[in-house]
């Protein structure tokens, strides 16, 4: 049997992150951008995010369960202060971390499913920095692909 949480050395629970699911980075243009990581760094589009009929952002694979997510963001350009949206991190259990983070006064969101047929968490660090809890399901987009349309 799996556990949950890992005992620190004062017997209390940590939460368990299994790796980093993706980074989210924003795009001027999506097919310039689409096109470097493609054909520079040799990652295949897993899938498309669609809102109105148009693609507005798109996963790509890094391999394994590691993706980075890109979103048209007109404007972007490189800042220290701006340039990666967020970073998520898949754990084994969403409802079980959620617990455990408020437990340490920490503020997270609800357990949202999300358009990719993930489950997703958010709360920010000690420096407002966007983290965002993951749980994968057997459905999820990150494996079995298909263009998903935006709730939000």
């Amino acid at each position: 049997m799996m556990t949950d949480f890992v005992k620190s050395p004062r017997g209390a629970s940590l939460i368990k992150v299994k790796q980093l699911a993706h980074v989210c980075i924003f795009a001027d243009d999506l097919e310039v951008t689409r096109s470097f990581y493609r054909d520079v760094l040799g990652m295949d589009t897993q899938f498309n995010f669609l809102r109105d009929g148009k693609i507005f952002g798109f996963y790509l694979n890094c391999g394994s369960r590691s993706h980075v997510e890109v979103f048209q963001k007109d404007g972007a350009s490189y800042s220290d202060l701006n340039q990666i949206n967020h970073f998520c991190l898949e754990v084994e259990n969403l409802d079980a971390a959620i617990a455990h983070v408020r437990a340490k006064g920490v503020e997270v969101t609800s357990k949202k499913h999300a358009c990719d047929d993930t489950y997703q968490a958010w709360i920010r660090d000690p420096n407002n920095v966007k983290i965002e809890l993951f749980e994968y399901t057997e459905k999820s987009a990150q494996f079995v692909g298909g263009d998903r349309i935006a709730d939000w």
